[in-house]
Order: structure tokens, then sequence, then C-alpha cells
């Protein structure tokens, strides 16, 4: 895979990651952990009915493996489904959101500490740009400093160090099946949250599109990154990410509520971050 496809498939990866908002106000009673139980349940269901379509009870086998680095990265999946929903009950989404820009930084210093890449300096300019977009974006949302804000840093922690974790099992390609990590992270995640979203209250039409977000919103991404981690670097997957929130605001602004000049303002400084950084980060051989 060729690094420009592989940068078309990770703006693929968050444009279906940013459906979540808009599907969600689809929802008629479903709400909270209830989301988050069922959308991690089809998210886990889909894949397992996939890869039983495809290769049988061999396509199963990959999950019993008794891998450290298997179970690690399942755990950040888990983390990641999870933290998201828990924080936005304990602040504003404008907090969230904010802390979860840290993730570039984040992935960065692991990189470094871990994998022992340094950053170019362009990447660094592009990390505070895109980071000081996503606070003009949220500059005029009240933000909280209780628990709210630990519990999203969750969120990009944990996916800082799965994109580290991958980035070095693409380094040692065959060893261990990663996709098969973000099913098991499913799990995890529904599991954790079935007390919590018990009784359940969602109705048909509710589950219809918690199975659509399970499978668009969840699958088939985050088993795409996984494979993009092959030829992405993890800092860059991180910068990437937040897309997500560009393409959030767009489709608040399709459904016809129209953002304010900072939230178009921000998107547009954190747009600009990451063309900056594709045009002009260091490439192989002067290319």
């Amino acid at each position: 895979m060729t690094h420009r496809r592989a940068l078309v498939l990770m703006v693929l990866v968050t444009l279906l990651w940013s459906t979540a908002g808009v599907v969600s106000r689809q929802l008629e009673s479903a709400r909270s952990f209830e989301v988050t139980f069922w959308r991690s349940a089809f998210t886990a269901l889909s894949l397992l009915v996939w890869w039983g379509l495809r290769e049988g009870r061999a396509g199963w086998a990959p999950l019993a493996q008794r891998s450290g680095l298997l179970w690690a990265s399942a755990v950040c999946w888990g983390v990641m489904f999870t933290s998201f929903m828990l924080a936005l009950t304990l602040t504003t989404v404008a907090t969230v959101l904010v802390v979860m820009a840290l993730g570039p930084l984040m992935t960065a210093v692991l990189a470094r500490l871990v994998l022992g890449r340094r950053m170019a300096p362009v990447t660094v300019l592009a990390v505070l740009m895109a980071g000081a977009g996503v606070a003009w974006m949220f500059g005029g949302s009240a933000l909280d400093l209780g628990w709210g804000p630990v519990v999203a840093l969750l969120v990009p922690a944990a996916a800082s160090v799965n994109w580290i974790l991958m980035q070095s099992h693409a380094e040692r390609a065959g060893e261990v099946s990663m996709p098969h990590a973000v099913a098991l992270g499913a799990l995890l995640s529904a599991a954790a949250t079935l007390p919590l979203a018990w009784p359940l209250q969602a109705s048909g039409s509710d589950i219809a599109w918690l199975a659509l977000l399970g499978a668009t919103q969840l699958a088939i991404p985050c088993v795409l990154l996984v494979h993009l981690t092959r030829v992405l670097s993890a800092t860059e997957i991180a910068l990437l990410a937040l897309l997500e929130l560009v393409f959030g605001v767009a489709w608040v602004w399709m459904a016809g509520e129209a953002p304010g000049p900072n939230t178009l303002a921000g998107a547009a400084v954190v747009l600009a971050a990451l063309v900056f950084n594709e045009l002009k980060r260091p490439r192989a051989g002067g290319a």
C-alpha cells in the first residue's frame, strides 16, 4: 500500500468515526451507557460474523491466542470505546474533545520513548497548530476541571499506547492478528457497560441504528486502521484522527445547525495543520 492510498483510507476512517453524532440523534430511548453497550456489542458481533463467513472457525482462532500484545491492544480498544461515553456523563462535550486533542502530542512522546523516533520539526509545528485549532473551536464553551477531564484523558492515552503497540507489531508482521484485538476490546467494553446500562430500554429502531454504528462507525474503520499502521506512523495517525472533529462540524452544518465563527476558524486551523504536515513532512529518499 502506498502512503498516498493510506492517507485516503485514513480520511475514510475518520469520516466513518464522525458519523456517531448524526446517528445518535436518531435514537429514541437508548441513552448513555446503553448506547455504548449496544454499539460495542454490535462491533464485536459484526466482526465475528464476518470472520466466520469468510474463514469458518479458523477466522475465530486468533481470539484464543495467548498473546500479551493482543490483549494489551484489546484493553486499549476497550478503554477507548468506554471512556468517551463515561467522560460525557461527567463533563461537557467541549471539555472531552479539547482533552482528546492531546492525543498527537502524547503519541509523539511515546513514539520517541518506545520506538526511538524523533518528531520532525514540521510535525512538531503541526501538532501545536492542531492543538491550538481545537482549543479555538471550543474556546467559547465552558470547560470543566473535575473528574470528567481525567476520564476523558484515558481516551487519547489508550489510543496513543494502542498506536505504538500496533506500530511495533507492524515491524514484526505476522506475529499476532491485531484486527482481532478490536473485537476483544469491543467485548470488554460491552461487558463493562452492561451493568451500568441495565435495565435496557432501547427500542427496535434504536437497536437497528446502534447495529449500524457498531458495524460502520467502529468495526470497519478500526480494523482498517490496524492495517494502516503498517504504512502511517503513530504520530501521523494521531494527527489525522483529529479530522474526526472537522467532519463532525461538517455533519452538524449539513444537518442545518450553523456552527459558530470560532468553531469554523478552529476547524480550518486543524485542517491546515494536517495538510501542512503531509506536504512538508520528510519523505524517504527525499521524494
